[in-house]
């Protein structure tokens, strides 16, 4: 497929990062619900992008069962292969999708040079403190502190556009989807958060206390 690189930039700005001489051999890529975008143990050859659908990373758990490591939705998916002799993990489409894939020994070489070296350190100290965020949340008790960390961590001043569905949040947060409705009704009604559709902002508490 061919691709209109100066385009697919300006929808994900992470791409533009990527030194021309590496974007002249990415290859886009389709994808399917359910498909296997790579199995643990095999060999990397490619750097993945995600730009479009969800992709799920997994493991087997000593008792068979799967366990769920991260969910992307965006960018690059399990950077930590660019170096690796083996996945560490499988990756399977939550959807129809597409991605972006980048030669793994061109992506190396690309980061031999400035300035793709720094913006891709960059790039990862982002994907660090997102993780972090991510633990500090989970390791929180109860939904409504999840969500108020969420807003706070992932929100721009407080206020997060949801990109996918209110299901796939619950995930994310580590709660049901049905404690997840009914805490942000409580929330909402307490006048902790303001929600418009997609759109969910946290109101800074003195307001808050005002409108109680």
């Amino acid at each position: 497929m061919r691709t209109d690189w100066r385009e697919l930039t300006r929808q994900h700005r992470t791409l533009a990062i990527i030194p021309g001489e590496l974007a002249a051999l990415a290859r886009r890529r389709k994808f399917q619900r359910g498909e296997q975008l790579f199995r643990m143990g095999a060999e990397p050859r490619d750097m993945l992008f995600l730009l479009r659908g969800e992709v799920r990373l997994t493991r087997l758990s000593p008792d068979g069962g799967e366990l769920l490591l991260q969910r992307v939705r965006h960018g690059f998916i399990a950077e930590a292969s660019l170096y690796a002799r083996n996945y560490h993990c499988n990756a399977i489409a939550a959807g129809d999708g597409e991605s972006i894939a980048f030669p793994r020994g061109a992506f190396r070489t690309a980061l031999d040079a400035e300035p793709f070296r720094t913006r891709w350190l960059s790039l990862l100290s982002d994907e660090i403190r997102t993780l972090r965020a991510r633990c500090e949340r989970l390791a929180l008790n109860g939904t409504a502190a999840r969500i108020l960390h969420y807003l706070r961590s992932e929100g721009v001043d407080g206020v997060v556009h949801l990109s996918h569905s209110r299901k796939s949040w619950a995930a994310e947060l580590g709660v049901s989807h049905e404690s997840l409705y009914r805490t942000l009704a409580s929330l909402r009604r307490s006048g902790r958060i303001r929600i418009d559709g997609n759109r969910i902002a946290l109101i800074p508490v003195e307001a808050g206390q005002r409108t109680l």
